[in-house]
């Protein structure tokens, strides 16, 4: 019987997978359920799409390919996200040069029951497409013929949004070699820069960088045991243990754990993953198994340890530099990694609300939307921006700044007097600028700012900007950007 996936999306239930049965009749994802059942009369089955273990499928393969080449990277969203990269560069030959990786690869997926299409070629954009869109399912490009291979596959090749790639159409430009032979300055005013990039890419006219999984964690250990474990206090000791076999592999190295992820494997075979995060490296068996007892009693319940874990494995996802550090004398030793009472404040309260603690880290622009972004918090972090003067800033930040509209100004080039804002017209009592503010000089996409603090009639007080300069045919547009207190 054909198989398909559906999930919930634009109108209802639609299609997100189909296998080879439904495919012959017609189905492609995409597709309303509903329209589905009524166009099709043989029996189809139907079952819910589970983004979350595909994902874990996936990363379970890519694993598994690392056989190849220790640099697998899986696919994104705008390649839907049903595949994965392969950088076999110096690594062909291990298997016989390209043609006998290619067909290794392909007999143990058979054998794995996992149709696949493979594609072998210069760039990972030219191997996407071909892998996807080629008329073969197995594609083997020689060096220099990226070009000819790709020109006469469908423009949606290139990994574009949906619009571009139908205002592609609609110019008669369906065919990536008919795009790459014409002009680009048109096409870039028209669709941006990232056309060009994806066909730059496609082409190995600008590198593509993949983000690979990481490599298996060097650091880690393993408690298997005869009878099932389910209490909690015997998951912290086996936890505190194992911790106390991997701190002198990191002593050896002279490193510390800044993360970790506890393995329980449970007698059904699933797996329940813990990760916990430390905000300074460390490898304390202590310290872990006090992290580990504050994760758990805010899972409670929801561990569902089942019928109990048959084994656990610690590992030591990411780690860091761990200087020595000598303890006052007479002492014991210094508390492992932890300089003062705030870092351990942090682990514990990263545990407590299941998420790691952030903060503001300063960006080099002058545009108050581009001036910070968000970091992970560490001990000893400096402040999140320049202590240099500045003018008052706004407590809050609109996301993308408002238009005012109706306004008015004595000068042209003056402060506001009045202007409406989320359909209330407000009086301006004072105002305090301008502040000019302009984008970078490599960026130049905008006209520069000029910025007021003003005080409305009402007691409000609001950051506006004028953005360019006010001319009589084309009056200069006007912004809200913040909120003081």
């Amino acid at each position: 019987m054909p198989v398909a996936l559906a999930a919930a999306g634009p109108g209802g239930l639609r299609l997100t997978a189909v296998d080879a049965g439904a495919r012959a009749l017609g189905l492609r994802p995409g597709e309303p359920l509903g329209r589905v059942r009524a166009r099709v009369g043989s029996p189809l089955r139907i079952l819910p799409a589970e983004p979350a273990a595909d994902a874990a499928a996936l990363e379970r393969l890519c694993l598994w390919a690392q056989r190849y080449t220790p640099r697998v990277a899986p696919f994104g969203p705008g390649e839907d996200a049903f595949g994965l990269h392969l950088d076999v560069t110096g690594a062909c030959h291990l298997h016989g040069g390209e043609a006998g990786l290619l067909d290794d690869l392909e007999r143990r997926l058979a054998a794995g029951g996992i149709p696949a299409r493979l594609a072998l070629a210069d760039t990972p954009g030219a191997a996407y497409a071909l892998a996807r869109f080629g008329a073969a399912a197995r594609s083997h490009v020689p060096p220099g013929g990226t070009a000819a291979a790709l020109a006469e596959l469908p423009v949606a090749a290139l990994r574009c949004d949906a619009a571009t790639v139908i205002a592609l159409k609609r110019l008669g430009l369906k065919r990536i070699g008919a795009l790459a032979r014409a002009p680009r300055a048109p096409l870039a005013r028209r669709f941006g820069a990232a056309l060009m990039m994806r066909l730059d890419q496609a082409l190995g006219l600008r590198p593509e960088p993949l983000a690979p999984i990481p490599e298996t964690a060097r650091y880690g250990a393993a408690r298997s045991f005869l009878d099932p474990v389910s209490r909690q206090e015997t998951i912290v000791a086996v936890a505190r243990a194992l911790m106390g076999q991997i701190a002198p592999r990191l002593a050896a190295h002279g490193l510390g754990a800044l993360a970790l992820r506890l393995s329980l494997h449970r007698v059904d075979g699933a797996v329940k993953a813990l990760d916990l995060g430390l905000a300074s490296p460390g490898r304390c068996p202590d310290r872990v198994a006090g992290l580990l007892r504050l994760r758990l009693d805010r899972l409670g319940a929801a561990l569902d340890a089942g019928f109990g874990f048959e084994s656990i494995r610690l590992d030591v996802t990411a780690a860091d530099r761990m200087p020595e550090a000598q303890g006052m004398l007479g002492a014991g030793p210094a508390e492992d990694g932890i300089a003062d009472g705030t870092a351990a404040l942090a682990e514990a309260l990263g545990q407590r609300l299941g998420r790691p603690l952030l903060r503001l880290g300063g960006v080099a622009s002058h545009l108050p939307e581009r001036a910070d972004r968000i970091l992970p918090w560490r001990p000893g972090t400096g402040p999140a921006w320049s202590p240099a003067p500045l003018p008052p800033r706004p407590v809050l930040l609109l996301a993308r700044s408002e238009p005012a509209e109706e306004v008015l100004a004595l000068a042209p080039e003056g402060p506001p007097r009045r202007f409406r804002w989320r359909a209330r017209l407000h009086r301006v009592a004072h105002a305090e600028g301008p502040e000019r503010i302009a984008a970078e000089w490599w960026r130049a996409d905008g006209p520069a700012r000029d910025y007021y603090a003003v005080e409305c009639e009402a007691g409000r007080r609001l950051w506006l900007y004028r953005s360019g300069p006010h001319a009589a045919e084309r009056p200069a547009a006007w912004f809200v950007h913040g909120v003081f207190a």
